[in-house]
């Protein structure tokens, strides 16, 4: 990501953020996750936002690479015993087969569309044979900002399914839902389980 206003937003909010997505323990979707990689797994959070899924990742014993575009929640995610936290955009991803899986949750969407194929290139490029890859975007189409300035772009599940299959990913089970958001907006979301 390399929006400055949508950096901007997160940098102010990132405590209230950290409140929003803050959980006692990991949600089925991140315990999904987990089960499906191997002990001592390195995972990379791509878009990490403060942390909560890294600091749930690592305490289950994986090595976690935490990035964000967001020096503020870079900041609150480096606080997180054995989390490895970096200040870094999409497009600084150069890794090749590091990786046994890769965490974007609620993060690529803030990438143009037009960037979206070359990024996720770079994750396939990054993950080990066989690597994992979890994805979740807000549903529906073509791109916009919300109430409190974020650029998003938005997907369906064919848009997607056919993005990461151009890029040497195959989606796995779907998932769909809707929650509120930083904006106070409720909105759909999907998400899937990708194999490199």
């Amino acid at each position: 990501m390399s929006d400055p206003k949508t950096i901007g937003v997160y940098d102010a909010r990132a405590q209230d953020y950290a409140t929003l997505t803050g959980t006692e323990e990991p949600d089925e979707t991140l315990r999904a996750f987990m089960a499906a990689l191997p002990d001592a797994a390195r995972v990379l959070d791509l878009g990490c936002g403060p942390g909560g899924a890294s600091a749930h990742m690592a305490k289950a014993g994986f090595q976690v690479d935490a990035w964000d575009a967001s020096a503020a929640m870079v900041e609150l995610a480096s606080k997180i015993p054995g989390v490895s936290a970096r200040q870094a955009r999409f497009d600084d991803l150069d890794a090749i087969g590091e990786y046994d899986a890769v965490w974007a949750n609620f993060s690529l969407l803030h990438a143009p569309l037009a960037e979206i194929p070359s990024h996720l290139t770079a994750i396939k490029r990054a993950l080990k044979s066989g690597g994992l890859f979890h994805i979740a975007v807000k549903e529906g189409e073509g791109e916009n900002r919300d109430a409190i300035g974020r650029r998003y772009s938005y997907f369906t599940r064919d848009s997607l399914s056919d993005l990461l299959n151009q890029a040497g990913l195959t989606p796995g089970p779907w998932k769909s839902g809707r929650d509120k958001g930083l904006s106070g907006k409720i909105d759909p979301w999907i998400a899937t389980l990708a194999h490199a």
